[in-house]
């Protein structure tokens, strides 16, 4: 007989459809009066926002749905799958160059970035590679250097597009990973120190990352090219004060912040929402983040566990990444904010990943409702055994 599976963390699901109502929300606004220059139609943004969100949503119902054991099983499927899209992204008639960087697969009416899945598919990798070698994982050989090398692949590819905000994103979600699983330090120092050496500098050969890094230390030595955007955001921070002027009155967003519904969204939140909009943002995630490595740990499952580490990790890395670079405390990245900015494939994998969580959670419903009719059923048992011996 099947198992009747528990319910979801509402608590969770409430918490995504927050975040996503509220950049819904806030892409409209911070995208309206592009939208109205460049194609008639103040809705235009908000409403592929919306397409997309209502696919993510369709995704993360049919996720919550799978019992999470099928995710350790299918895990090659998911890992092997991102990356032969990896490798075709970079194929010119198949990847399709925006921004100078090669990193979207499709048509210019529906595409789709393979990196934002490959997050998906190496934390599954590495959940269930480390989950299954258990103590072994200590053991470098044939323990931590199989896990560096597929990551390795991974972030290069992505790199290679390039795309290096997303291969720095993927690098710090696989090393908390990688540390939570237990490896051993100090193998993880000697392996990982030249890789990092070399990221580094193969990411200083590209041109717009020097100038992101310049404009970060001093963005007033070229306030007209390479510091403009920092310090139109910096302005946008500073307009907003601590309550805002007003949802939809944001002056920044008339063609003085680049991207105001994509990369730079949070400084539009800023600007409209002030203080106290930011730090409901920030409660918004932290509650996130808290609630998907409650749910982890409560199934005692190394592979769950490591699961939500690399989920929760995914989001917050990400998360820090975009707001650090529009408040100026690191470089500009150029990545998205999930679950607000405007943004398909971020969007999709974002809701993906919760549903992958919102599955394990019913498992451990299911579990917590076992265990609290266990007592009732031993009481029963007991009073009819009296009974009839009486």
């Amino acid at each position: 007989m099947q198992k009747k599976r528990g319910n979801p963390d509402f608590l969770l699901l409430f918490t995504t459809l927050a975040l996503v109502g509220f950049g819904l929300v806030m892409v409209f606004s911070a995208s309206s009066i592009i939208a109205m220059q460049k194609y008639d139609d103040m809705w235009y943004f908000t409403r592929r926002q919306a397409v997309w969100i209502g696919l993510g949503l369709v995704a993360m119902s049919v996720l919550m749905n799978i019992p999470y054991q099928k995710y350790q099983k299918w895990f090659l499927w998911v890992a092997g799958g991102s990356l032969l899209l990896l490798i075709l992204v970079l194929i010119p008639p198949l990847g399709i160059k925006v921004n100078g960087a090669r990193s979207w697969i499709g048509t210019d009416a529906f595409r789709f970035q393979p990196s934002e899945l490959a997050k998906l598919g190496l934390i599954l990798y590495l959940a269930a590679l480390i989950s299954k070698k258990g103590e072994r994982f200590r053991d470098f050989k044939k323990g931590l250097l199989p896990a560096v090398l597929v990551t390795s692949l991974f972030v290069l590819l992505i790199a290679a597009e390039p795309d290096l905000g997303t291969a720095m994103i993927l690098t710090g979600t696989a090393l908390c990973i990688i540390v939570s699983g237990g490896a051993n330090l100090k193998h993880l120092f000697y392996i990982g120190t030249p890789i990092v050496l070399g990221l580094g500098i193969l990411a200083l050969t590209f041109g717009h990352v020097l100038d992101r890094l310049t404009s970060f230390l001093n963005p007033w030595a070229d306030p007209y090219r390479t510091g403009f955007n920092l310090i139109q955001s910096l302005y946008a921070f500073g307009n907003g004060g601590i309550t805002g002027v007003g949802f939809g009155r944001s002056i920044q967003k008339y063609q003085y912040l680049p991207y105001p519904h994509n990369d730079f969204i949070f400084s539009v939140i800023a600007e409209e929402l002030g203080f106290i909009g930011v730090c409901f943002v920030f409660f918004l995630y932290l509650l996130l983040i808290w609630r998907i490595l409650v749910i982890c740990l409560r199934m005692r499952d190394p592979f769950c566990t490591l699961v939500g580490v690399g989920i929760a990790s995914m989001i917050s890395i990400q998360t820090f990444v975009n707001i650090g670079g529009v408040s100026g405390t690191i470089p500009i990245s150029g990545v998205t904010l999930p679950f607000i900015s405007y943004g398909g494939s971020s969007m999709l994998v974002c809701l993906m990943g919760i549903g992958i969580i919102l599955s394990i959670s019913r498992e451990v419903n299911r579990r917590k409702l076992q265990e609290e009719r266990t007592p009732g059923q031993a009481s029963r048992k007991r009073t009819v055994q009296t009974i009839t011996k009486a």
